[in-house]
């Protein structure tokens, strides 16, 4: 086995984990998981079955990723933040076959105490804030925050707001990275690395 696991964590056979990979304690992992390479489950973390899990995603405490997420590489979810499956759940009426997908592309972070609506895409690199509620698709570098989220501004790669309007067109540098970003029509693009 090239990775870590917790005595105290449940990984049913089958689950499929990347090497370096490190899952603490009472983790639960479903058979039907895939985990990529070096990634880290926090204390507390279920992981489904019908869950796909990028390399080096960082999921902390208490997050359960329920069947149909899909989390590409470099993700982050924070403490306690809340993934669904099922739009409009009753526990008297089974809706397993009307589970939503749910895609969080490469990147992106997710504050801690937010919650994603399932059946929803996050783009590459957005980031959204401590206890935000996604309801909608999200784009590739959007900075959103509230309930129900709204989009307040454009992120950088590195994790930096970037200054720049919200729509129209325009062009920034990140201070940290040197990397060129050009805003298009409310489509922000990274130009150059």
């Amino acid at each position: 086995m090239n990775y870590h696991v917790h005595e105290s964590a449940i990984v049913d056979d089958g689950a499929q984990i990347g090497e370096h990979t490190r899952v603490w304690h009472f983790v639960h992992v479903c058979s039907g998981a895939q985990i990529g390479k070096g990634c880290s489950l926090g204390q507390n973390v279920f992981i489904g079955n019908k869950v796909t899990i990028g390399n080096n995603v960082k999921i902390q405490n208490n997050v359960s990723v329920y069947d149909n997420v899909h989390l590409e590489d470099d993700v982050f979810c924070g403490p306690s933040m809340v993934f669904t499956n099922v739009y409009n759940p009753r526990s008297f009426i089974e809706r397993k076959t009307e589970y939503r997908d749910t895609l969080v592309k490469r990147g992106v972070t997710l504050g801690a105490n937010c919650t994603i609506v399932c059946g929803v895409t996050l783009g590459e690199y957005s980031l959204v804030g401590a206890g935000a509620v996604i309801n909608k698709d999200v784009k590739p570098f959007a900075l959103m925050v509230g309930v129900p989220a709204k989009q307040v501004g454009w992120i950088s790669k590195y994790g930096k707001q970037l200054d720049l309007p919200l729509i129209g067109s325009a062009e920034t540098t990140c201070e940290h990275t040197g990397e060129k970003y050009l805003l298009n029509d409310g489509e922000l693009i990274l130009i150059s690395q």
